[in-house]
């Protein structure tokens, strides 16, 4: 599909930035570049993405659910990153839910007869500012190892789901339905087939959904459920309305009537229930209403009748849900910004405790055996507490936050990401670190309290972080010494004061040390880091007055159930841009769907308010102006406050007088937030979605998922780390993802992708020394199964591939003509029996990479998959290690992890050649170009007390061949005395073996134990814990401290030893050939005479025949 072109016929440029009229027309456009996309979508699919967290603050959880039969199950459902399950009672978490559609869960429910049966409903139930969207319900029969989508695809968001306790395909699913547009499945609507079909049993109108349901688990087909109107768009939100009610059934919901007498007479808005278990008559409801008549509300007939306890209730936007205790009849938890519980019945409420806990609560699960023993989910993550809030466990290892910003900085040599979360503050940490161990949460930092949201670095200060929270609140916090200034600009004398967004947008100027642009209504620029400030735009918004606009096809009143409670004030910009190519330029975009534009530096400003393909007032997500054309300009557009998931995005190549459409095959259902554009290449450009990030090699003519190693998720925000080429993601509800070293894709071109093979360039490669901070070699040493930690990306220099075509086998090849001939309705050809034996002999192909240093010599070389497509393997910069190949490859054992991998010399800091070769039956076969290799200390050198050198290297190389002579000789004077205990038994047992023979066996064994004592060191007295002199391995054990935990050369204390090996073994050497060569294979040859059954190692000889 085409990009279409739009042109504008009048664009006004005036000093008061005026909306300008966008006449639009279609123009035809230049053809796009032939590509093979699905070739392109294949070979991207092979960069996979990685996860660096963090999981220090979590994020907001919509419900727990915990097996009724294996309390050491749990279900996690988070409001915008999928479901999570536990095995271990909260120990240790698994997300269960990331190839599904959907990443936000409003509801989750276990079958109670059959606890394997989950069930979900997807789409927050909150009606705030900021909540994504559901397509349905899942149900999964295994515990949540897989899932189907068994409908209510647009229902949005869902906030309940009970099944009937007497029979498990009888479901009810209380639909809120959209939030942002009437219609779609909303209701109350119940199955009878396990989900196979769904019939909506409670309807009050196209604006009204339902919020929850209860059974009476004395008899479930008495059902009591609320409905509730509400809508949200951009500019406004009404919580209430006359379809929000309580509504009663007798009969499985096949009839209703309306119950809420002493309810106020009043709009009511959400109104949550709960059935008490300890006696199920009683059933409470909190409930938000217009004028402040809301309240608390308790029924002791299954709500036939109700009355009004208290005043209380937390509202509906985000809370007014409430749970029951197990146990006690008038003792009632109210999810609120602290955890609120009454112990009279609702009469009156007080705080539970939340003592170094987060607040804003959704959840609150029982344990049935302790009253005290509670799960809660709040904003902050999962808590649980054993004393009912007096003190609590936090689950630190849920990667969920909900990121709405991120920045990199340049630091070296592992960049930093800044960010900034719904609920849970702006943050900073590393990309990746030193550590064995990965990134941890330790390793993170806070640099604003509140919601965060973008925190960006000063470019000419690395130390100097500009955070924000909510509503533009602003500090300059200076890493070096703690300092936080805060710098929120405030209007002039006698101004009308600055219109903030909740998400303002903030950059720092590229053109200008000290600059710092920051939007609301205005651009204010600071000169001074943010001392002082000064407006270089008017009004940019299109002012409309909200008070005038619809919402459920009409306008409210003043009155109206929290009205507008949680919304951002409408007329502010959610973009804004400098030029990297042109200082003057600014671009922003507004929450009104203006994008205004100056090449002066905000001296005159032009505005544009319609857009080709987009609806007008549309919200502005984001600008961007090119890198690469100061007149190139990219927007785009979110409509899904509207009900609207459609992706907008937008080219503009003279600054916004006209625009071109490069949306083209983006998915329909997706509604794009961000932009992003490569340094190198203009055509290759990023978007993120609320399901994921597309790329595009040619300028958004078409588009492919990045989606390998990411969830189904938000992505907010793509930021590009230039000297390393990564890519890095806000995700809203999983955290910061990385994609490593993206260069490849701006190199896979139509020629490449034609051949047969190609090897991408590697970027500079950083040695340094990883470290152990928690005392073992890898992964999180003794911290348990619970301790969090992200992954760093393969230690050295990741060398990447492709093939275009697999390598194949005898086997393979043959059975893709039988497949061929089959699909033709030919007859197979049966291979030859010779055939098959070479089928059955042959390896399995493979890819080997073969690293030389810059004159020409061999360093290592590495084995790789042969499978098509993009793969990468990890070089480790060291040269082979030596050690006897006498077993499996090193793999660290996580019963026993003490020991790291064979120790190796390092290679030198330097330029280094990679080739490419194919190994199929045993030959190799050159493929591809070679490619160089940069390796650079990570430290300079002075950092450390001695540096190798080519002198050094020499040494090391020369040792490592000692190594592997002595390691050598002490395995096989270890086998070989394997192979006497066979033997020795072996002779004993002969009856033709004279007492000569087992003397002789028993000779060979003595002297190769001496040898091992000469090697190894003396057994007996190790035995007996007493001292003995430094065997010649121990000696040589030495190398290790010099090629494990140190880029400095050996010590001269180490050489000595190691020299002292080398003077020793030469003798003992030439005694284990005497001994092996002669006198142990004669005496093989003496057993096979006296005909001794065979025995490890031993050459069978033909028998004698007299």
């Amino acid at each position: 599909m085409r990009p279409i072109r739009f042109a504008s016929a009048l664009v006004v440029a005036l000093t008061i930035a005026t909306p300008s009229t966008l006449l639009v027309a279609q123009q035809k456009s230049a053809p796009a570049p032939a590509t093979d996309s699905s070739r392109f979508a294949t070979l991207a699919g092979g960069l996979g993405w990685r996860s660096i967290g963090p999981a220090l603050t979590s994020g907001r959880i919509s419900d727990v659910a915990v097996h009724p039969r294996d309390k050491r199950v749990w279900y996690v459902a988070t409001a915008a990153g999928g479901v999570w399950k536990s095995s271990n009672a909260g120990t240790s978490f698994t997300p269960i839910f990331d190839g599904e559609g959907s990443f936000s869960i409003g509801a989750i429910t276990i079958d109670p007869k059959r606890p394997e049966t989950i069930w979900v409903g997807t789409g927050e139930s909150n009606a705030q500012r900021v909540v994504a969207y559901g397509d349905g319900i899942y149900r999964s029969n295994d515990g949540g190892r897989s899932w189907k989508n068994v409908g209510l695809k647009e229902s949005e968001h869902i906030n309940r789901i009970v099944v009937d306790p007497r029979n498990s395909d009888v479901v009810y699913v209380a639909a809120q339905g959209p939030l942002w547009r009437k219609g779609g499945d909303r209701g109350i609507y119940k199955t009878i087939d396990g989900g196979k079909t769904w019939n909506r049993i409670l309807q009050v109108d196209d604006w009204t959904g339902a919020n929850d349901i209860q059974l009476d688990p004395r008899d479930p087909d008495v059902l009591l459920a609320t409905t509730w109107q509400r809508a949200r768009s951009t500019c406004c939100f009404v919580a209430g309305g006359p379809g929000s009610g309580v509504h009663r059934s007798t009969d499985g919901g096949k009839t209703w009537n309306k119950s809420q007498s002493g309810f106020p007479s009043e709009d009511l808005g959400r109104i949550g229930l709960t059935v008490s278990p300890a006696d199920p008559r009683v059933v409470y409801a909190v409930a938000e209403a217009a004028n402040g008549k809301g309240g608390f509300f308790r029924s002791r007939d299954f709500g036939a009748s109700w009355e009004r306890m208290s005043s209380y209730q937390a509202g509906g936007n985000y809370y007014n849900r409430i749970f029951a205790d197990p146990k006690h009849v008038d003792r009632i938890y109210a999810a609120d910004v602290n955890l609120q519980v009454s112990e009279d019945g609702g009469k009156s409420f007080h705080r539970v405790g939340e003592l170094l806990k987060h607040v804003d609560n959704h959840s609150v699960t029982f344990d049935p055996d302790d009253e005290d023993h509670l799960i809660v989910g709040c904003d902050g993550g999962v808590y649980e507490t054993w004393d009912r809030g007096q003190s609590w466990r936090f689950i630190a290892n849920l990667p969920v936050t909900q990121y709405y910003r991120v920045f990199v900085d340049d630091t070296k040599p592992f960049y930093r990401v800044f960010g900034g979360a719904q609920d849970n503050f702006s943050v900073g940490g590393p990309s990746r670190t030193r550590n064995v161990s990965g990134i941890r949460n330790s390793d993170w930092f806070i640099t604003s309290g509140g919601d965060g949201f973008g925190s960006v670095v000063d470019p000419n200060d690395a130390d100097i972080v500009y955070a924000q929270s909510q509503f533009g609140v602003l500090s300059r916090f200076n890493l070096r010494t703690g300092d936080e200034m805060g710098i929120q600009p405030t209007d002039a004398a006698n101004g009308p004061g600055f219109r903030w967004n909740w998400d303002s947008p903030l950059i720092p100027s590229v053109h200008a040390a000290g600059r710092i642009y920051f939007a609301n209504d205005r651009v204010l620029r600071s000169d001074d880091r943010g001392n002082t400030w000064k407006a270089v735009s008017p009004d940019l918004s299109r002012n409309l007055d909200r008070t005038t606009l619809r919402l459920m096809d009409r306008v409210w009143g003043v009155d109206a159930v929290a009205r507008n409670t949680s919304t951002t004030l409408y007329g502010n910009m959610t973009a804004l841009v400098e030029s990297p190519v042109k200082e003057a330029i600014l671009a922003t975009g507004t929450n009104d769907g203006r994008i205004s534009v100056t090449d002066d530096g905000g001296t005159k400003w032009r505005s544009i308010d319609k857009f080709p393909v987009v609806p007008e007032t549309t919200l502005v997500s984001s600008v961007r102006l090119s890198q690469h054309d100061a007149n190139t300009l990219y927007a785009t557009f979110n409509n899904h406050m509207r009900g609207d998931f459609k992706p907008y995005v937008l080219k503009s190549t003279d600054l916004g007088r006209s625009w071109t459409s490069i949306a083209s095959d983006l998915p329909a259902r997706g509604s794009v937030w961000t932009i992003a554009e490569d340094f190198v290449d203009r055509d290759l450009l990023f978007v993120g979605t609320d399901f994921g990030v597309f790329v595009t090699r040619d300028g958004g003519a078409h588009w492919v998922k990045l989606g390998n190693g990411l969830p189904t998720i938000q992505v907010r925000e793509i930021a590009i780390q230039k000297r390393e080429n990564d890519l890095v993601l806000a995700t809203f509800g999983r955290g910061f993802y990385v994609l490593d070293d993206y260069s490849a894709l701006r190199r896979l071109t139509n020629d490449k992708m034609a051949a047969a093979a190609t090897l991408f360039p590697s970027r500079t490669t950083y040695q340094y020394i990883q470290r152990a901070p928690l005392g073992l070699p890898e992964g999180v040493s003794f911290q348990g199964a619970g301790q969090y930690f992200a992954n760093n990306p393969p230690y050295g220099a990741v060398i990447t591939y492709d093939l275009k075509d697999a390598l194949k086998s005898r086997k393979a090849k043959r059975q893709e003509a039988d497949a061929a001939a089959a699909k033709k309705g030919a007859d197979a050809t049966f291979p030859s029996w010779d055939a098959l034996k070479a089928e059955d002999r042959e390896e399995e192909p493979a890819i080997i990479l073969e690293v030389s240093d810059s004159a020409g010599r061999r360093v290592r070389r590495l084995v790789g998959p042969g499978s098509a497509g993009l793969h990468r393997v990890a070089w480790d910069l060291k040269y082979q290690a030596t050690d006897p190949v006498n077993g499996p490859p090193y793999a660290l054992d996580p019963n026993f992890p003490f020991s790291g991998p064979p120790g190796a010399p390092w290679a030198l800091p330097g330029r280094y050649t990679v080739r490419m070769f194919s190994r199929v039956d045993g030959a190799l076969s050159p493929l591809a170009s070679p490619i160089t290799i940069t390796i650079v200390p990570a430290d300079p050198s002075a950092a450390r007390l001695a540096s190798r050198d080519a002198t050094t290297l020499a040494t090391d190389l020369r040792n490592a061949e000692l190594k592997r002579s002595v390691l050598g000789a002490s395995a096989l004077v270890g086998e070989t005395l394997g192979n006497l205990k066979m033997l020795k038994r072996a002779v004993d047992e002969t009856p033709n073996a004279d007492s000569a023979l087992i003397k002789r066996v028993r000779t060979v064994e003595q002297r190769l134990l001496d040898l091992r004592e000469t090697l190894a060191g003396d057994p007996t007295l190790a035995r007996r814990n007493e001292h003995a002199p430094p065997s010649l391995l121990e000696r040589l054990s030495k190398l290790g401290d010099a090629w494990s935990g140190t880029l400095e050369p050996a010590t001269p204390a180490q050489l000595g030893q190691v020299e002292i090996v080398r003077g020793e073994f030469g003798k003992i050497l030439s005694q284990l050939q005497q001994l092996y060569e002669n006198e142990f294979r004669g005496l093989e040859a003496a057993a096979e005479r006296a005909g001794v059954p065979w025995t490890s190692g031993r050459m069978p000889t033909l028998p004698y025949v007299p």
